[in-house]
């Protein structure tokens, strides 16, 4: 059985930074990517970013120099650091995983959100 965390978010004012984490655990034969979406109120659900497990990174364009994703493969962790925030980016954020399990099944997993307010 995979399992998929999701942490971090919170309230923050402009221009300040926040982190979201997404931790993959249990019978996990490999990762292959960490995909960062989130959807704002109102608002249909927006593809943010994405890391391969091969280090490959790709940014939507509103996020792009100011949000960067990295991952711990001994942890099977990705992250989303978010800097510079504006209050455009309020949104709850969502993680989705994808890889293979012990069994070689793959598996497709989501986040529970993380709530993101950015005040102005």
């Amino acid at each position: 059985q995979v399992q998929l965390v999701e942490s971090g978010g919170g309230l923050v004012q402009a221009g300040g930074s926040l982190r979201l984490s997404c931790a993959v655990s249990g019978s996990i034969f490999s990762m292959n990517t960490m995909t960062w979406y989130r959807q704002a109120p109102g608002k249909q659900r927006e593809l943010v970013a994405v890391i391969s497990w091969g280090g490959t990174t790709m940014y939507a364009d509103v996020v792009k120099d100011r949000f960067t994703s990295f991952k711990d493969n001994a942890k099977n962790t990705a992250y989303l650091q978010m800097n510079s925030l504006k209050p455009e980016d309020t949104a709850v954020y969502y993680c989705n995983a994808v890889g293979r399990t012990e069994a070689t099944l793959p598996f497709n997993l989501w986040g529970q959100g993380a709530q993101v307010t950015v005040s102005s």
